[in-house]
């Protein structure tokens, strides 16, 4: 199962990167890929997602839980998804210390492969490591914030 975790220092405080990032209907401004979201409720909501060679995909997310504003876990819904044939469970977790006028973002990432998926564990890996560094420069970005 690949695990990957990212992390930096946002100069924003954990009030200002929580109201980013627990609200879906904010995802397009700071996750990589996404051009929109449908459907959100409390418990869930749908992202669709740009490929690189212009298409667009769906993919279903629920809450796993939230504590605010320290930390928010979430899970793709891969069952009956084009995602399905590759991975079996896919989980988000993002985390907010804070420190100083700043705050330590974690993002960590935990991807169950399936089948011969499994064999390309190294790549998922990596892929989903860009996906997290563009994901704390997205909410960098977003609150025009200054690392540290």
């Amino acid at each position: 199962m690949p695990r990957v975790e990212k992390k930096r220092t946002i100069g924003a405080s954990p009030e200002e990167i929580w109201e980013l990032v627990s609200d879906p209907y904010h995802l397009p401004r700071w996750w990589p890929g996404v051009e929109r979201v449908e459907e959100v409720s409390e418990l869930a909501w749908t992202t669709v997602l740009l490929t690189p060679k212009g298409r667009t995909v769906r993919a279903d997310y629920s809450h796993v839980s939230a504590q605010e504003p320290e930390r928010l876990s979430w899970r793709q819904e891969v069952e009956e998804s084009p995602f399905e044939r590759i991975m079996s469970e896919a989980i988000t977790e993002l985390s907010l210390e804070p420190a100083g006028a700043e705050t330590l973002v974690r993002l960590e990432a935990r991807i169950s492969l399936r089948g011969f998926s499994r064999l390309g564990m190294f790549q998922v890996g990596r892929a989903t490591a860009g996906q997290l560094e563009g994901a704390l420069e997205g909410i960098e970005r977003a609150l025009g914030s200054r690392s540290g």
